[in-house]
């Protein structure tokens, strides 16, 4: 007897948003941008691709919301002074087949591409190879804006989704690390301290995109270094995002 393989079973998000099946491109930092913030035909072919393959969902890497804290050259930008007709055209090109197209939403933080930017963190570091400054209680505050401005662009524009990048060292995962987070207020410290800024960005980004759009993260099971992001610090992030209006969480590492 044949059975089915659970792979190719649709899933149902909390947002009722339903996937063809269980097969996602995860995000990547393709670095196809044109060196303005906007798609190329050559992304825009890729992205078909991928959709015309079969995969119920991609995720564009790095999409930033602010041109100065990009991690490198050929991130897209999605803000204000965005042309959100190329951005259409992305989304339609990958969203073929009845696939969707998320855009995984970045912010590079102290890892900003120091060429065009001033890095900035949670705690100013001074490194061997890393060295940025701290962000002040207002720009902290600024930064649920900026990620939910770009998500209310991406739900204009025909995106299926986002992702919120928590991971991977950039800035959200800064702020979960005791390693770059040194902060004594209420960013800083405990666990509940260090994921105030992620949750508060989770709800920006929900109350501009509405309850019918997938909202995903992207979290680090561990930093892979010692002392910084630990399993049971994870694990605590997970249980506070589980009570949050979060669709999906992809568990990464590093």
């Amino acid at each position: 007897m044949i059975t089915e393989n659970p792979l190719f079973r649709p899933l149902e998000l909390p947002s009722g948003v339903i996937l063809k099946n269980r097969i996602a491109k995860s995000a990547m930092s393709d670095s196809l941008g044109d060196g303005t913030g906007h798609p190329t035909r050559a992304q825009n072919w890729l992205y078909r691709q991928w959709a015309e393959g079969g995969v119920a969902v991609s995720i564009i890497g790095e999409v930033q919301g602010h041109p100065g804290y990009a991690e490198k050259p050929g991130n897209l930008v999605l803000d204000a002074a965005a042309d959100l007709d190329r951005f259409r055209a992305l989304a339609r090109e990958g969203s073929v087949n009845g696939s969707s197209l998320w855009l995984q939403l970045g912010h590079a933080g102290a890892l900003a591409y120091a060429p065009t930017s001033t890095p900035k963190g949670p705690s100013a570091l001074d490194l061997s190879g890393l060295t940025c400054a701290a962000l002040t209680v207002d720009e902290i505050h600024d930064i649920p804006k900026r990620f939910a401005k770009t998500a209310e662009l991406a739900k204009w524009a025909g995106f299926g989704g986002v992702q919120i990048h928590a991971a991977h060292g950039f800035l959200l995962s800064q702020f979960l690390s005791p390693l770059f987070n040194k902060r004594r207020d209420e960013y800083g410290g405990s666990i509940a301290n260090r994921m105030r800024l992620l949750l508060e960005t989770v709800d920006a980004v929900r109350a501009v995109v509405g309850p019918e759009f997938v909202v995903a993260i992207k979290l680090n099971a561990t930093d892979q270094l010692e002392g910084g992001l630990s399993q049971d610090d994870a694990l605590a992030v997970v249980a506070a995002l589980d009570k949050s209006s979060i669709d999906l969480i992809d568990i990464s590492g590093g």
